[in-house]
């Protein structure tokens, strides 16, 4: 009955909540991403380098047969290098580690503002505070 009531406390942990819902939302953040790269990005490069499609770029590991394609090639089950996809998947990455590197500076800048803010000045003592301390001064000097 420990292991239970030890894993329960685990698992409602604010840290573990936390990560889960980073898990999510990461997962539906690297959909954008990819998204963004395959949707936006890769056709611009695209055009940049005369029109190459850089999902089917790959090398065909012996076989006579030729495809024109990554997905003709691995519907045959052709041996394949899909150096294409690896590009892709690269410029995913930097983009995601982009994403992140800027989410963490702006969080980074924020707490530093807070950090810097002066701490507020405590409040002047009351009439009756002064008067004690000043008993307690006159008491001390006898």
């Amino acid at each position: 009955m420990g292991f239970l009531k030890e894993f329960k406390e685990f698992a409602m942990k604010g840290n573990v909540m936390d990560m889960a819902v980073g898990v999510i939302i990461g997962g539906a953040f690297g959909k954008i991403v990819s998204s963004l790269v395959s949707d936006v990005l890769m056709p611009i490069v695209s055009l940049c380098t005369g029109g190459v499609d850089f999902t089917n770029l790959f090398v065909q590991l012996g076989g006579s047969e030729k495809y024109d394609t990554v997905a003709a090639a691995q519907e045959a089950g052709a041996s394949i290098i899909a150096y294409g996809q690896f590009i892709q998947n690269i410029v995913d990455f930097i983009c995601v580690a982009l994403c992140v590197f800027l989410m963490i500076k702006a969080m980074n800048k924020l707490n530093k503002k807070k950090e810097e803010a002066p701490a507020p000045e405590p409040p002047a003592p009351s009439a009756e505070e002064t008067l004690l301390t000043e008993i307690r001064d006159l008491l001390k000097n006898k």
